[in-house]
């Protein structure tokens, strides 16, 4: 699906671009910029280098980054490019940076219709409590808790329309979460950040939150939706048993 994944890379660097609140590009190297966001400094989803296209020397992008992205316990860089990805893991692998593989995962929504209960457009105001106690689980640093649940707002602005889903218990709480952005200029919807509470997992809360996502986007004439999933991890076989099948990788790299 080479238009898809073209279209899917596009997408993902208008999204940086748009919900970032410091953009830096410079016109010797296209394709390459940073974003930054200074009230969400410890997110490195909105404090890292992004690169779209192949014509980058991968030697270069430790340099571009500390000089981007200013000091920092550590730098990450996203490689969208499948190809410049790969060329460029042994050139930072020596330069002693870890890699993550990233797939991109996407399905048609031909025929998806909202499962019964589904989940509900909810503002991330009323998602607030649910994610942070998520979030101190993973983590003891009560600042860095702080901004991975609030930056959340940062990305209204990334798509024409973001909506962030909960799905609830019967006794109303709120039990799984994710967000959805739809983007008609694309022609596609990504979902992404889909997390149960640790007490309410095994209940089908994410079939719940990915069946509603497939609606939201076939209702809004969508006919693909994609979404990114670790290739080391096990959502990947979770996402490949509902029908979403690997169309491209990117790779993310982390050093300083």
């Amino acid at each position: 699906m080479p238009d898809l994944l073209a279209r899917v890379t596009a997408f993902r660097a208008a999204f940086a671009r748009r919900q970032a609140a410091e953009l830096v590009e410079a016109a010797d190297f296209p394709g390459v910029f940073a974003v930054r966001d200074a009230e969400f400094v410890r997110s490195e989803e909105h404090n890292q280098l992004i690169v779209e296209g192949p014509g980058t020397d991968p030697a270069e992008l430790p340099r571009l980054a500390a000089r981007w992205l200013g000091r920092r316990r550590r730098y990450r860089v996203t490689v969208l490019d499948q190809e410049l990805g790969e060329r460029a893991a042994p050139v930072l692998a020596a330069a002693g940076w870890q890699r993550e593989s990233v797939l991109v995962m996407a399905r048609s929504t031909e025929g998806c219709v909202r499962p019964e209960p589904a989940a509900l457009p909810m503002e991330s105001s009323e998602l607030r409590e649910a994610v942070l106690r998520q979030q101190r689980e993973w983590s003891g640093d009560e600042e860095l808790v702080r901004q991975l649940t609030d930056r959340r707002a940062a990305r209204l602005r990334g798509a024409e329309q973001v909506h962030f889903l909960a799905a609830r218990t019967p006794a109303d709480e709120v039990a799984a979460w994710s967000d959805l952005y739809l983007e008609p200029a694309f022609g596609l919807a990504q979902l992404e950040e889909l997390v149960t509470g640790t007490p309410h997992r095994g209940a089908g809360h994410g079939d719940t939150l990915l069946a509603t996502g497939l609606a939201l986007t076939a209702e809004a004439g969508l006919p693909e939706l994609f979404l990114l999933a670790d290739a080391a991890d096990w959502p990947r076989e979770w996402y490949g048993r509902r029908g979403f099948t690997e169309i491209g990788r990117g790779r993310a790299f982390y050093g300083g």
